[in-house]
C-alpha cells in the first residue's frame, strides 16, 4: 500500500515537473522529468541548454548598447569583466571604513575549510551606509551584471566574507571547477581586501561560457547519469569538471584572480569557475552580487524581485521566513542578528 501511494504521488506531481521545464529548475534528482536518462538520451537536457543560450543571446543584443565595443568583445572571448581600481580612491576608503563598522542581519555556512558569511544590504541598511548604497546603485556595475546574466531585473547585493582555515581537513566543494547551472547567470565581486594567490582566489576558465559543440557533447554525456551520480552537485544540476578534462573541450587552464583591493570581477557562472584551494588562512570581504532569472523569457526585465517594494527588502523577508519555517535547522546556514563582516567565525 505505501508503494501504491508513492506511485500515485509521482503521477500527481508529473504536471508540475513538466511545467518546470520552462523555468530555471536544474535539479536532476528532484525532478524525474529533468533527470530521466531516457529523455536526456533523446536530447532533453542539450535542447533545453541550447534554447536557454539562444534566448540569452537575444536579450544580450538588447543590452549591448549599454557597453563599450571593447567590453563586448572581451566578454564574448572570456566570459567575464575585470575592472581594477573600480572606485575612486577616496570613495573606496570611505566604503571600507564604513564596512568595518557595519553590523546587521547576517548568516554563515561552513563548507570544508571555508566559512561563507553574508550580510543583508536591503534598503534599511543602505539608508545608514551611503558607501554601500553608492555601490549598489552604481549604473556601470549594474550594466555589467545585467549583460553577463542577460537580464536586468532584481540584482541581489550582499556583503560577503570568506574565512578560510587552511589547517582544517574537510574538502570545500567550491574549490572544484563547476558551472552553476545550465544557462547564463551572473555573479560579481567587488573585493574590499587584497586577494593573494595562496589565499583561495576566484578562478575562471576563459571562454567556458560559450556553448561550443565540444561543450554540448560533454553536457550530453553528463546528463545521462546525472540523476544517480555519486556527486551530489551533479545531481543538483551544477556539473563539476576536472582541470585535466578542459583541453578535450578546447579550453585553457583556469585564470586565477589574485587581485588588489578595489577590483571588480563580473562573470557568467554558467562557465567553469571555482574558489582556488587556499594554503594560507585568510579572511577577505567583498560586495557580492548575483542575478539569475528564468532563462526562457524573451524580455530582460519585469521580474517579481525587481519590483521596488520587494527588491529593497526581499533578503530580510526571505531570511525571516526561513527562520520561521525552521530552514536553519535543516540547512548548513546559521542566522545571526548583529554581525560584522570582519568578526571571527561563529561556526
Amino acid at each position: 500500500m505505501p508503494e501504491l501511494f508513492k506511485a500515485l504521488g509521482r503521477y500527481a506531481s508529473l504536471p508540475w515537473h513538466c511545467l518546470q521545464l520552462a523555468t530555471h529548475a536544474k535539479s536532476f534528482q528532484d525532478n524525474p522529468v529533468l533527470g530521466s536518462a531516457r529523455l536526456n538520451a533523446m536530447g532533453l537536457h542539450v535542447k533545453r541548454r541550447q534554447l536557454a543560450m539562444h534566448m540569452a543571446q537575444l536579450r544580450r543584443r538588447q543590452l549591448a548598447s549599454r557597453l563599450a565595443p571593447e567590453d563586448l568583445a572581451s566578454f564574448e572571448r572570456d566570459g567575464f569583466f575585470l575592472r581594477e581600481q573600480f572606485l575612486p580612491p577616496d570613495r573606496f576608503k570611505a566604503l571600507r571604513d564604513e564596512v568595518r563598522e557595519l553590523r546587521t542581519l547576517g548568516w554563515e555556512m561552513r563548507q570544508g575549510k571555508a566559512v561563507t558569511r553574508r550580510l543583508s544590504l536591503d534598503s534599511d541598511v543602505l539608508a545608514a551606509n551611503p558607501g554601500c548604497e553608492s555601490v549598489v546603485r552604481d549604473a556601470g556595475m549594474r550594466d555589467l551584471i545585467s549583460y553577463a546574466s542577460s537580464n536586468t531585473g532584481g540584482i541581489t547585493y550582499q556583503l560577503q566574507a570568506i574565512l578560510v582555515n587552511a589547517v582544517a581537513a574537510p574538502m570545500d566543494p567550491q574549490t572544484c571547477l563547476h558551472a552553476d547551472t545550465f544557462h547564463p547567470t551572473a555573479k560579481a565581486w567587488l573585493f574590499l581586501d587584497d586577494v593573494e594567490d595562496d589565499q583561495g582566489p576566484f578562478c575562471y576558465v576563459p571562454g567556458s561560457h560559450r556553448l561550443t559543440p565540444e561543450r554540448l557533447a560533454w553536457e550530453y554525456q553528463k546528463s545521462l547519469g546525472a540523476a544517480t551520480s555519486s556527486e551530489q552537485m551533479h545531481r543538483e544540476g551544477s556539473f563539476r569538471i576536472s582541470e585535466a578534462e578542459l583541453a578535450s573541450l578546447g579550453l585553457p587552464a583556469p585564470r586565477r584572480f589574485a587581485v588588489p583591493a578595489n577590483t571588480l570581477v563580473v562573470a557568467d557562472t554558467s562557465g567553469f569557475h571555482a574558489r582556488c584551494a587556499s594554503v594560507q588562512s585568510s579572511h577577505r570581504v567583498e560586495i557580492y552580487a548575483s542575478l539569475r532569472r528564468n532563462p526562457f523569457l524573451p524580455w530582460r526585465g519585469a521580474h517579481l524581485f525587481g519590483l521596488p517594494l520587494i527588491a529593497d527588502h526581499h533578503m530580510r523577508w526571505d531570511i525571516r521566513l526561513k527562520q520561521w519555517m525552521g530552514f536553519a535547522q535543516r540547512s548548513h546556514w546559521k542566522f545571526l542578528d548583529r554581525l560584522n563582516a570582519y568578526d571571527p567565525s561563529n561556526l
